[in-house]
C-alpha cells in the first residue's frame, strides 16, 4: 500500500482530481482495493473523496505535499541538516524538505533554536526532545499553515542569524528561484535579510516549473540541497553564480 499511495498522490498532484476507475486501472489493482486506498488517504487527511473521484486536498496542504516523493525528501533533509551545527540558532520556511529538515535537528541535534514563520513546522516537531522553536507572528494562512504579512518582518527584525533555509516551487533561468504566493515570497525576502546566508532545499522536478513569484534572493542564495535529477544546465548556472551544489 505505501508504493501504491505516493504512487496516487503523485499522480493526483498532477491532475488535481481522478476517476477511482482510473486510479484502480493505473494501479493494476480492483476497484474495491483502490477505495479502500484511498479511504486510508482520506484518514490521513491527505485527500477528499467525491462521487466517484478523489481529489488532491490542497496543493498548499503540507501534509499532503510531505507525502508526495518523501523519500526524496527525507534525504535533502539529511543532507541539509550538515550545514547545522550544534547550538546553531537558524531560521527556516515553510514547505516539506523544511519540515523535515526541522524534524532531523530537533531530532539528531542539540540546542539548535529554529525561528520559523511556519505554525506547520512548530507543531511537526512538537513531541521532538530537541524541539527549540520560535515562531514568528503574523496574518495566518490556513491552508499551508504559515504567517504571512508586515509582522512576519517586524519579528524577524529581532534576529540575525547565520542561515536561513527556504523550499521553492519553481525556478526560472533569468528570475532564480519561484513561488507561487506574493505574500509567502515577502515572508522569504523578510526573513532572508536576517540571514547571512540563505539554502534553498528542493526536489529537482521543480526546475522543470516557473512558479509566478520570483523570490527575488539573488545572490544570497549559497547552497542549494537537491536529488541527482538536477538539470545541467541549471547547475551550470547556479555554480557560475557561486551557489554550492549539494546532492543527494
Amino acid at each position: 500500500m505505501k508504493d501504491r499511495a505516493t504512487k496516487i498522490l503523485e499522480l493526483l498532484t498532477q491532475q488535481k482530481k481522478a476517476d477511482v476507475s482510473a486510479l484502480a486501472q493505473a494501479m493494476g489493482v480492483s476497484s474495491v482495493t483502490m477505495r479502500k486506498d484511498l479511504d486510508a488517504l482520506e484518514a490521513k487527511g491527505l485527500i477528499r473523496r467525491e462521487h466517484g473521484c478523489a481529489v488532491l486536498h490542497s496543493p498548499d496542504d503540507l501534509n499532503s505535499r510531505l507525502a508526495y516523493h518523501y523519500q526524496r525528501k527525507q534525504l535533502i533533509a539529511k543532507r541539509a541538516s550538515g550545514l547545522v551545527a550544534d547550538g546553531e540558532t537558524i531560521m527556516i520556511e515553510n514547505g516539506s524538505c523544511c519540515a523535515l529538515l526541522a524534524e532531523e535537528l530537533c531530532s539528531n541535534r542539540r540546542d539548535v533554536t529554529l525561528i520559523t514563520n511556519s505554525a506547520f513546522i512548530a507543531g511537526y516537531v512538537r513531541g521532538k526532545p530537541g524541539a527549540h522553536i520560535v515562531l514568528l507572528g503574523g496574518m495566518y494562512q490556513n491552508d499551508a499553515q504559515v504567517m504571512v504579512g508586515p509582522m512576519v518582518a517586524q519579528g524577524a527584525a529581532g534576529f540575525f542569524v547565520s542561515r536561513l533555509f527556504v523550499g521553492a516551487d519553481g525556478f526560472s533561468p533569468d528570475h532564480g528561484f519561484t513561488n507561487s504566493d506574493h505574500l509567502r515570497a515577502q515572508a522569504v525576502r523578510d526573513m532572508a535579510a536576517q540571514a547571512e546566508h540563505v539554502a534553498v532545499l528542493t526536489e529537482s522536478e521543480k526546475f522543470s516549473r516557473r512558479g509566478v513569484v520570483p523570490l527575488g534572493l539573488g545572490r544570497q542564495v549559497d547552497a542549494l540541497v537537491t536529488d541527482s535529477g538536477l538539470p545541467g544546465e541549471a547547475r551550470s548556472l547556479l555554480e557560475a553564480e557561486g551557489v554550492d551544489i549539494l546532492l543527494c
